[in-house]
């Protein structure tokens, strides 16, 4: 959902195990650095699929700015800014 300081993404994350919820927070500057042609959703999608490979989806916190990310995992930046 578009606001006007960035973005609301609402995330749920199913397995076998169940579903959690999220909410990221993507604001202007985090588009600027990392959406390289992507969308917002495509960006939090991304995101994802990065945590998911590193924790489980009950270790992710329930609701974060996206910028985040990258004080938990430093390789964050650099993953995401990299050519497709």
């Amino acid at each position: 959902m578009a606001e006007g300081d960035g973005y609301r993404c609402a995330v749920d994350v199913s397995d076998a195990s169940g579903t959690s919820h999220h909410l990221v927070r993507v604001l202007p500057k985090d588009l600027d650095r990392w959406q390289r042609g992507r969308s917002a959703e495509e960006l939090v999608r991304d995101s994802f699929a990065f945590l998911l490979e590193r924790e489980s989806k009950a270790s992710i916190l329930r609701e974060f700015d996206l910028s985040v990310i990258q004080r938990y995992f430093p390789e964050f930046d650099a993953v995401m800014t990299k050519p497709s």
